[in-house]
């Protein structure tokens, strides 16, 4: 490990920054149960180039577990509501761990009846959900996750928080090659996006939030006082509007304004539900031409000189295989602080 010339940030390889993830778990006392999907999502973040969603996040993961909102030593409980159903009680421990107690089943559950779904209860949710999608797309299976969290989105034509920032993620399997990955939040940037630039001074683009008294403003600090925007308005809301649905209601677990109202002003991460898909596309049709025309699909994309989303995040990955992460020099020292 070593700082670049300019002193600004710290140079370091994917396993010296899963060391450094991971002992600050463990010293804050997160069972070792938990610390490796924890740091696994943490370095997917920093290694594929999206800060708002790497080892800054780190610093809410701590605090989360130091007010108490989470169960260091959650104990996951799998069962089978329904043939096609699987469901974990993640006993309020982080979602990594529950995702990973009901992965095994949920795929047998897909490949077994072409379709299957997957209910996380209880679990607190802190970061990025393409480790999910592609994880399963990894197994040939196509793959669709969604959460909500705290109520930080004014709904469109709404002025008061109401909506998580309720992210939408897709993953395809490609032979040969990495998964086809979007995740993105339905509010018009990330909740991690609105950190990083409040605590960096920086202004926010226009259309990202209002203030307290409804006006939009680029001040970061006055959108966290205020409200979010969805993105795409009355689209970007209706799906944000989904997302608390299929994720809460349905799968019997929390809307974000209720996990706002447990959280009783206390700033740690969400706790709620997440609603998983796998689907064998192999069983809608008995020749293989689903892939090949999704591939075909895609090189049209590229072939116009358009970027399929994930391909940005696989080139940072190849580039931090090889050449590790740069992590900015304060927030290296501020998460060393949160050892014992």
């Amino acid at each position: 490990m070593n700082q670049t010339t300019d002193k600004a940030t710290i140079h370091m390889s994917l396993d010296e920054l899963r060391e450094f993830a991971s002992r600050i778990l463990l010293e804050n006392g997160l069972s070792a149960a938990q610390v490796p999907g924890v740091t696994e999502t943490l370095v997917a973040g920093e290694r594929d180039g999206c800060g708002a969603h790497g080892i800054y996040r780190l610093l809410s993961a701590v605090r989360s577990m130091r007010l108490g909102k989470i169960n260091r030593h959650a104990s996951p409980t799998v069962t089978e509501p329904g043939p096609s159903l699987v469901r974990v009680d993640g006993d309020r421990g982080f979602a990594q761990l529950a995702f990973e107690a009901g992965r095994p089943l949920l795929i047998k559950k897909a490949r077994h009846y072409g379709i299957a779904a997957l209910a996380l209860n209880r679990c607190v949710h802190f970061a990025a959900l393409w480790p999910e999608v592609e994880a399963i797309a990894g197994e040939n299976l196509v793959a669709i996750a969604m959460t909500s969290n705290h109520a930080w989105v004014a709904p469109a034509g709404g002025t008061q928080p109401l909506f998580g920032t309720n992210p939408i993620a897709f993953g395809w399997p490609r032979p040969g090659q990495e998964p086809f990955v979007f995740d993105f939040a339905t509010s018009a940037i990330a909740r991690g996006e609105l950190e990083l630039h409040r605590r960096g001074g920086r202004q926010l683009p226009p259309g990202c939030g209002i203030d307290r008294d409804g006006n939009p403003t680029t001040d970061p600090a006055a959108i966290a006082a205020g409200a979010m925007l969805p993105f795409g308005g009355h689209k970007g809301s209706a799906l944000a509007l989904m997302v608390e649905l299929l994720a809460g209601p349905l799968i019997g677990d929390l809307t974000s304004k209720e996990s706002l109202l447990m959280d009783d002003g206390a700033g740690a991460a969400p706790i709620g539900g997440e609603l998983i898909l796998a689907i064998d596309r192999s069983r809608f049709s008995d020749t293989p031409t689903s892939a090949d025309q999704a591939e075909a699909l895609f090189q049209e994309i590229v072939g116009q000189g358009a970027r399929l989303p994930s391909q940005r995040r696989y080139i940072a990955r190849q580039k931090s295989l090889a050449e590790g992460v740069h992590i900015p020099a304060a927030l290296y020292e501020e998460l060393a602080g949160l050892g014992r």
